[in-house]
């Protein structure tokens, strides 16, 4: 069983930064390939960003390519997502996932509780 812990969110005004931790325990790190989603009030859950085990390929969300920024490291069993020039649309829960698959994956088995990020207009 892996679990996951996000955090980093927060209330920001629009324009600004915010970096999101996701730490994971229960396999070992750089055998996960993981992911962000998010979900606002109302709305459906939608992908955000993915990154492989190994770290090398990544994969974005339309709406956040140029501005959001995926990471890993493994030594840490933790992945990040660097969030820049946030608009008030990025409101939401910010749930991190992990996929029992090396490659970017197509659906994930783990999830976490979220982290909530507020931008202010």
């Amino acid at each position: 069983q892996v679990q996951l812990v996000e955090s980093g969110g927060g209330l920001v005004p629009a324009g600004g930064s915010l970096r999101l931790s996701c730490a994971a325990s229960g396999r070992r790190f750089s055998s996960l390939a993981m992911g962000w989603f998010r979900q606002a009030p109302g709305k459906e859950r939608e992908f955000v960003a993915a990154i492989s085990g190994s770290g090398i390929d990544t994969r974005f969300a339309d709406s956040v390519k140029g501005r959001f920024t995926i990471s890993r490291d493994n030594l840490k069993s933790t992945m990040y997502l660097q969030m820049n020039s946030l608009k008030p649309e990025d409101t939401a829960i910010y749930l991190c996932a992990a996929a029992g698959t090396i490659v970017l994956p197509t659906a994930y088995d783990y999830w976490g509780q979220g982290t909530q990020v507020t931008v202010s207009t």
